[in-house]
């Protein structure tokens, strides 16, 4: 399975969407023309199987080596918790914030210390929100040296960011595998998102929609 079949799985089950006239702001802050909603593959289980298992076979050709799985919240935990399901391996979920009572825990469902934690996540954009889990998890006492994305926007600055957290980021899939299926966006609506891609920073403003 390539990158080719989970992007299908993607378009399929409409979680691709497009708006250049009233585009999508990300937690980031940045506007964008087009955006990816993993949270319908839950409600597809045939397309849904398709990446848990993309996700097992990515593990298993790169050698991985972990011995938990971790989900963030909220967006992350049923890709990692049907990963774990399905592969029999514990799993955690890291809270994006402490609770405000009780243990007032980030990292919940067991212990991680001195253990290897296979991070997964379903979109990576900047990178802020994965590595904010990452740096959880190791105040916990946990080894993290990878993580899974469904899909990335592939920004240089999130490309950075994992490499200066010494975390490798393997992503099933990528958006020009997106924009390779012909069926979906037109000519103009390909050219606008390689535009975005390239200057996702500066796009809006240079289109006058800030």
């Amino acid at each position: 399975m390539n990158e080719h079949h989970v992007a299908r799985s993607l378009l399929e089950i409409g979680a691709v969407g497009y708006n250049e006239t009233e585009p999508v702001r990300f937690k980031s802050g940045i506007l964008s023309p087009v955006y990816v909603d993993n949270r319908r593959l839950p409600f597809y289980p045939r397309d849904w199987r398709v990446v848990i298992w993309a996700f097992a076979g990515l593990i298993a050709s790169r050698g991985i080596e972990y011995d938990v799985i971790a989900g963030i919240e909220t967006a992350g935990i049923p890709h990692s918790a049907a990963l774990a399901y399905a592969i029999e391996k514990p799993h955690v979920f890291v809270r994006k914030q402490p609770k405000d009572h009780g243990t007032k825990n980030r990292v919940e469902g067991g212990s991680v210390v001195g253990m290897r934690v296979l991070l997964v996540e379903d979109m990576i954009t900047t990178g802020s929100s994965s590595l904010s889990a990452v740096h959880a998890l190791r105040d916990t006492g946990a080894i993290v040296n990878d993580c899974l994305s469904i899909i990335s926007y592939g920004f240089p600055e999130s490309l950075i960011a994992f490499a200066d957290a010494h975390v490798n980021l393997h992503t099933l899939t990528n958006f020009q595998a997106i924009l390779d299926a012909d069926d979906f966006f037109t000519e103009a609506e390909r050219t606008t998102v390689q535009e975005w891609l390239a200057d996702p920073h500066g796009w809006a403003s240079k289109r006058g929609l800030t």
